[in-house]
């Protein structure tokens, strides 16, 4: 549990500070590494474990919110900050990212889970800072991300749970433990 806290921690200090002055194109090069990282963490971890009811979960997790967010981003013309196209909305990179992370909490705990989401988090941080996408499209890709992986992939015995939440007055995190 340690060395994965320490790992994700020490990612998320190199994203706070080595890139404060960072452009656009190194934010988006690394959350886009970060984002392929977590994706292949979520498909590999089964397949190396022969967990393949898992491998088809983790599939079907990141390959539905991958499927829904291309259908929303080809449905709705939203410009991006950088003005590059019209498929701001939802991020794609962030949808996937939180696929995987809610994936691997479903599998392998909160204590793989929690250092995937701070990683997931950070690769919505990237797409904002890369001018790639605002507020508005990180979180519905986040929120989109996590509705797949937690609907689609089977839960574990777990001591805690985290399940993000939203309605029409707010959103936010629930955590869950059980002592």
């Amino acid at each position: 549990m340690f060395k994965r806290l320490a790992c994700a921690a020490a990612l998320m200090q190199f994203a706070a500070t080595a890139p404060a002055a960072a452009d656009e194109d190194t934010w988006d090069d690394v959350g886009t590494g970060v984002r392929w990282a977590l994706v292949g963490a979520a498909l590999a971890a089964p397949a190396v474990q022969g967990d393949w009811k898992g491998e088809l979960q983790a599939i079907g997790s990141i390959g539905a919110a991958t499927l829904v967010t291309t259908g929303l981003k080809e449905t709705i013309s939203k410009e991006r900050p950088d003005g590059s196209d019209n498929r701001s909305f939802p991020s794609g990179h962030t949808s996937s990212s939180f696929a995987a992370a809610a994936t691997l909490h479903n599998r392998y705990g909160w204590k793989t889970g929690l250092p995937a989401f701070a990683l997931a988090s950070f690769v919505g941080a990237s797409r904002i800072e890369a001018e790639k996408h605002d507020v508005v499209d990180v979180l519905a890709g986040a929120a989109l991300g996590s509705l797949s992986g937690f609907l689609i992939t089977s839960k574990r015995d777990d001591d805690v749970v985290i399940i993000p939440w939203a309605d029409g007055d707010g959103a936010g995190v629930l955590v869950m433990g059980r002592f």
